[in-house]
């Protein structure tokens, strides 16, 4: 086969073309730091890519979702305390009240500060998390404890379904407290008995509401307990979401980022052989007529 002065040009300039578009693609690594820049440079890497960024976007909306079970958990824990707190003091001034040597006057005063505390666990019982009742079970949008117009507590909206959390695949915590086990009718009515024997300037059966008392503090510390048990699983769960968080970005990176060490050795070597192909084609590309003619 007769090889003109044209193929030679030709083929010439389809290898420089070729060394550019090489330079060109180490540049953009070596710029973006990834492999690829487009889906066409690799669609292997490309759809790996998509499946890896999909993991690793379910991880982050779980540790969303974490980072919420953790602010009703420890909301909870807090408001659970603070009643226990209460309660404790509740059951000092009943054993106070229940001493002989108070006058009707120090009993009053004693049932004035009961009723206080009172009304500071109907605040706890409606505490709201980002406007939502964390005490309510999943009607989050009501308070569990009103007020009605003649002062009595109103108890009707309270729930106690369980308000759960995914915070793993397939997996859902439940993130709130029972709210009756807390906050329940029994408990304040107890507590009510105790303000109106002591503004009646006499305390019956004060034996008898002591034991109330114990037995509505050991309903709250079980349910504390279940509420602890259930926060140190959260936090298994989320030490275990943090290391697949790393797992998929480590992986993530392995398939989409450039080994800058070697891209640039690669653009080294490319860019000498492309001057050594400038060198070869001016000295192949022969000097045609007009070149004699200069």
């Amino acid at each position: 086969m007769r090889v003109t002065q044209g193929m030679l040009a030709s083929n010439s300039l389809r290898h420089l073309s070729n060394s550019y578009k090489n330079m060109g693609k180490y540049q953009d690594q070596l710029a973006t730091g990834k492999k690829i820049s487009r889906p066409s440079d690799d669609p292997v890497i490309a759809m790996k890519g998509m499946h890896y960024r999909t993991n690793l976007t379910e991880v982050e909306q779980y540790k969303r979702n974490l980072s919420e079970a953790y602010q009703w958990m420890e909301n909870s824990e807090g408001g659970i305390e603070h009643t226990t707190q209460i309660l404790q003091r509740v059951r000092e001034l009943t054993l106070q009240g229940k001493n002989g040597t108070n006058s009707p006057e120090d009993l009053k005063a004693i049932g004035v500060e009961i009723g206080q505390l009172k009304e500071d666990l109907v605040g706890v019982a409606n505490t709201q998390v980002a406007g939502r009742y964390i005490f309510n079970g999943t009607q989050t949008d009501k308070a569990p404890i009103t007020k009605n117009a003649d002062g009595t507590l109103d108890f009707s909206n309270m729930t106690t379904s369980a308000f759960n959390v995914e915070v793993s695949k397939g997996v859902q915590l439940k993130v709130n407290a029972n709210a009756d086990k807390v906050f329940g009718e029994d408990f304040f009515a107890t507590l009510e008995a105790i303000e109106s024997g002591l503004n009646n300037g006499k305390l019956e059966n004060s034996d008898e509401l002591l034991g109330q008392l114990d037995i509505h503090f050991d309903t709250m510390s079980s349910e504390r307990s279940e509420l602890g048990a259930r926060y140190n699983r959260l936090e298994l769960i989320d030490s275990r979401i943090a290391d697949q968080e790393i797992i998929a970005n480590r992986i993530l990176s392995d398939n989409e980022d450039a080994d800058i060490e070697r891209v640039i050795t690669d653009l080294t070597i490319q860019e000498s052989v492309h001057r050594a192909s400038l060198a070869v084609s001016s000295k192949i590309i022969q000097p045609t007529l007009i070149d004699f003619l200069r």
